[in-house]
């Protein structure tokens, strides 16, 4: 079982355990990288099961500055996140309307996968026109890290589907193989006997996957 306060320790979790982890990664995330915009739950009308939460975390609008200079080659994205709280004053999206050619916006959602019983990292990459990236577009944003991740894990390639939810056409990072390394990072952690807690499940996760897109999660999150 894994719901609120329990484990898990086979690399899945359901649907409920994905809900609990997922306010757990959100609400680390807002505290930990303030680099970044908070994730939002989307919460949906579930049609199958009525007693059960289900949504999606949501991290929208994140600029990416593509680099003038591509002789040198970035370890990390040269991130700038259009949105404000409201208590900020600053416009971000002024911050780079010099290069707004050069400017392509991100999004990115964690979703649960009821067939594998795992997330899944769906994303997508626009220009200022709002017209849809390519992978080739999207791969040249990426840091080499990134790049050579894709290249070399036998489990991190990248398709092309509806978003379960929206109905276009979305990248995704394909679940096969992560209910594997997600139990092999049990083993090779600190957790009492290989099991995960449950709130800690999307943090390890996403440690990993946020990777393959140039997305880093502090240290902090971790603990």
């Amino acid at each position: 079982m894994d719901s609120a306060g329990e484990v898990v320790n086979d690399g899945k979790i359901t649907l409920e355990g994905f809900s609990v982890a997922a306010r757990s990664f959100a609400e680390k995330w807002k505290r930990l990288n303030l680099s970044f915009p908070p994730w939002s739950w989307v919460p949906l009308n579930n049609r199958t099961l009525l007693k059960k939460e289900e949504g999606y975390l949501s991290l929208e609008k994140i600029i990416i500055l593509s680099s003038l200079d591509e002789s040198v080659e970035e370890e990390s994205l040269d991130v700038r996140a259009d949105w404000s709280e409201k208590e900020e004053a600053v416009d971000h999206t002024v911050l780079v309307q010099d290069v707004e050619d050069e400017a392509h916006y991100y999004d990115y959602h964690i979703v649960y996968s009821a067939s594998y019983m795992v997330p899944m990292l769906y994303f997508r990459g626009y220009s200022s026109d709002g017209k849809p990236l390519s992978l080739e577009v999207i791969k040249r944003d990426l840091p080499s890290s990134s790049v050579s991740l894709l290249l070399e894990s036998k489990w991190t390639f990248i398709t092309q589907e509806d978003h379960p939810y929206l109905n276009r056409p979305w990248f995704k990072l394909h679940p096969c193989g992560t209910e594997e390394w997600i139990k092999l990072l049990s083993e090779s952690s600190s957790f009492t006997g290989c099991q995960m807690p449950v709130e800690l499940y999307l943090i390890s996760w996403f440690s990993v996957v946020g990777q393959v897109v140039g997305l880093k999660i502090p240290h902090e999150m971790l603990i």
